[in-house]
Order: C-alpha cells, then structure tokens, then sequence
C-alpha cells in the first residue's frame, strides 16, 4: 500500500523577499514582472507554459466578477495533454519538500495561481 505524501504549496508574490523556508521557487507568470532581476527573484524555475495563455488573461483582465468563468476556462487550458508533464514536475516538486508558487498578481485570491493550487492538489 502506497501513501500519498500532501503537497506542500505556499503562493507568494514575487516582489517579497526570497525566505530560507521557500523551498523550491517557480514563477508562474507568462509575463516576466516589472522591476524584479532575475538575481533577486531567486529562482529555481520559471514555468510560464503554466501560465493562463495570453488570451485567457486579456480576457479576464483580473476583473473579480469574471473569476469563476476566467477558472473554469483556466482548468480546461491545464488540463491539455502538453501541460500534464509540467503540473506533474511542479506536483513531484511539492512532495520533495515545499513548492512557492510566484506571481505579479496582486490580488491573490482572485489570481491565477490559487487556480493552479487547486489543480495541482486535487490530484
């Protein structure tokens, strides 16, 4: 009998300081964030094929009264076979120890990455 080991994500945004307690760090934005070196987000990957694709994104346009419509369409982009392998390395990331998820977005709980937690959890 095998035991699945939980995931253990936090989500940060990428203008915070990298903490001793990240883990491994992966930005999931497709766009690289203004005013952030490469040298200062500290990371150890950047999976922007994660990201929603940019015409998700236009259309959503982070407005919250379109979020349960912008994840639903979200989850179906995830859920393409050429992204399987990506959320299987993040997921494999997160049993190894802990995952940050970075992003740009200000409003968190409206953003892309809580989508994106949810996925890769609930499997």
């Amino acid at each position: 009998m095998t035991t699945k080991r939980s995931l253990d994500i936090q989500v940060k945004r990428i203008y915070d300081s990298p903490a001793p307690d990240d883990g491994s760090r992966v930005l999931i934005d497709r766009l690289w964030p203004r005013g952030v070196s490469k040298e200062r987000a500290g990371l150890d990957a950047w999976e922007k094929e994660l990201a929603p694709s940019d015409e998700l994104r236009r259309w959503y346009g982070h407005d919250p009264d379109h979020y349960d419509e912008f994840a639903a369409r979200y989850r179906q982009e995830l859920a393409e076979p050429a992204r399987a392998a990506e959320l299987d390395r993040l997921r494999a990331l997160a049993r190894a120890g802990r995952l940050t998820l970075l992003t740009a977005t200000k409003d968190l709980p409206h953003g892309h990455v809580r989508v994106l937690t949810d996925v890769l959890t609930s499997s």
